[in-house]
């Protein structure tokens, strides 16, 4: 299982990671909104623990932005100091799913981690096959046999697109409309660095063919990899 602390306090992240590992998880540390945010666009996780009053992009808008615009479903457990009601609420409401007041024991920590991460796998997981080409919505995984691609989470969203719709042709609007946030303009070539990202990483598995130019239209995913 892979973790993502977002928090700014170096020593109390320092304490967390270190106790995690202990327990077995693999751990990454952001100390800022803007570095988690980067990680948690390139990397998947199983659980993020993400503290609210950081540098920057603050939690709350780090967290919505996942829910909103990345559409991301990986349980997100928020850290604060600010512990009223109030500020539990507006947590929970920017798409949390737990909320641990400052000072927690790190054991209580643990238990409520592992409580999402059961939440998550009750969720049940969509696979979704391609040939030998397997993605996991749930897990936000991608294998092509054993050999597991690592993908950002735009990456992985824009993937999931074409594999939930094989033949499909998708112009570069629809992918815009379907992948970025309502009203979001992004530079005009955004989808096409966004699928040469996505090749590239096929490439080294000689797949970077499935996912097809149809020249004037848009992209498809072919029907027979």
């Amino acid at each position: 299982m892979k973790l993502l602390i977002i928090e700014d306090e170096r020593k109390l992240s320092d304490n967390i990671s270190d106790f995690l590992k202990g327990e077995g998880y693999s751990v990454d540390a952001a100390f800022d909104g803007e570095e988690g945010l980067d990680l948690a666009l390139e990397r998947s996780y199983d659980c993020i623990i993400l503290d609210i009053l950081l540098p920057g992009m603050d939690g709350l808008s780090l967290c919505k932005f996942l829910r909103e615009e990345i559409k991301s479903t990986v349980p997100i457990l928020m850290l604060t100091a600010l512990g009223e009601l109030d500020n539990r609420i507006e947590g929970l409401n920017a798409g949390a799913d737990d909320y641990l007041p400052k000072p927690f024991d790190l054991h209580e920590l643990l238990a409520r981690i592992k409580a999402l991460l059961r939440r998550a796998n009750l969720r049940g997981g969509e696979r979704i096959a391609c040939g030998e080409l397997v993605l996991d919505s749930r897990k936000q995984t991608v294998f092509y046999g054993e050999r597991p691609i690592e993908l950002s989470a735009r990456e992985f969203s824009i993937l999931e697109l074409f594999m939930r719709n094989p033949g499909t042709v998708f112009t570069r609007e629809e992918i815009t409309d379907k992948i970025w946030e309502s009203g979001y303009e992004p530079r005009s070539n955004i989808v096409d660095v966004y699928i040469r990202y996505i090749r590239k990483k096929l490439e080294a598995l000689m797949l970077d063919h499935i996912i097809e130019t149809v020249q004037g239209r848009g992209y498809r995913l072919r029907e027979k990899p």
